[in-house]
């Protein structure tokens, strides 16, 4: 972890509209924890065309702001609420074709979801992000590793250098063509450009697995990196 200092940068700021997140209502009792790679092929089958998408993994209530998640085994499952919804991060000119969804039933790993209704949602400019799901090179690679090649790709993107990020538990996401290993990152004390432009594009690889996806934290305090 490396933390430096610095000014307090919030200044008012007009949040673009052009990347938003879509959010569905959806009917589920219950899927698979680890159901990013089921629910990215169920939504391409009902969409019939390849648009560029940020598939959030869909979650139900956590603990410590949306830090943590259920312990992960094979056998864990979800049980969604009425409130739980289904959300895709895409650029506003593809919500015609996202209205393919509503009203649709999709098969994630054999569990039925249905989907009702849409809305939208514009970034929030939040001085802290996090996302759950950012891609490892490896198994093994080293917390130090894993921050300064995202420090790296962060400055490649903003022009910015990240003076506050940490990193959190691991996770592995299955695959037909094998495992991913993710883990969580969390960065602080970013001015509004370089918060919505992470927003909008996020970090390294498979957006439709819902990696490297960022959202608005509301605070530190409560977060341990070592859980």
């Amino acid at each position: 972890m490396f933390w430096q200092e610095d000014e307090d940068k919030s200044l008012p700021y007009q949040t673009p509209d052009d990347v938003i997140d879509v959010l569905f209502s959806i009917r589920c009792k219950q899927l698979p924890l680890d159901h990013a790679w089921a629910l990215k092929e169920a939504i391409s089958d009902s969409l019939h065309e390849e648009i560029p998408l940020g598939i959030h993994h869909i979650n139900v209530a956590e603990s410590s702001n949306g830090w943590n998640r259920p312990d992960e085994t094979p056998e864990t499952l979800l049980y969604p609420s009425r409130r739980t919804k289904l959300i895709i991060r895409t650029h506003k000119d593809h919500l015609d074709a996202l209205e393919k969804l509503c009203d649709g039933k999709l098969s994630i790993a054999g569990y039925p979801l249905e989907i009702g209704k849409m809305k939208t949602r514009m970034l929030t400019n939040a001085s802290v992000v996090f996302s759950r799901h950012i891609v490892c090179m490896s198994e093994a690679e080293e917390e130090n590793s894993f921050l300064e090649r995202n420090a790296a790709e962060i400055f490649q993107l903003t022009g910015i250098e990240t003076k506050k990020m940490m990193c959190g538990k691991s996770h592995q996401l299955n695959t037909p063509h094998g495992l991913i290993h993710t883990r969580h990152l969390m960065i602080a004390d970013l001015d509004s450009d370089a918060s919505i432009k992470l927003q909008q594009k996020g970090l390294g690889t498979h957006r439709k697995l819902g990696c490297g996806i960022f959202l608005p934290h509301k605070g530190i305090k409560s977060l341990n990196a070592t859980e």
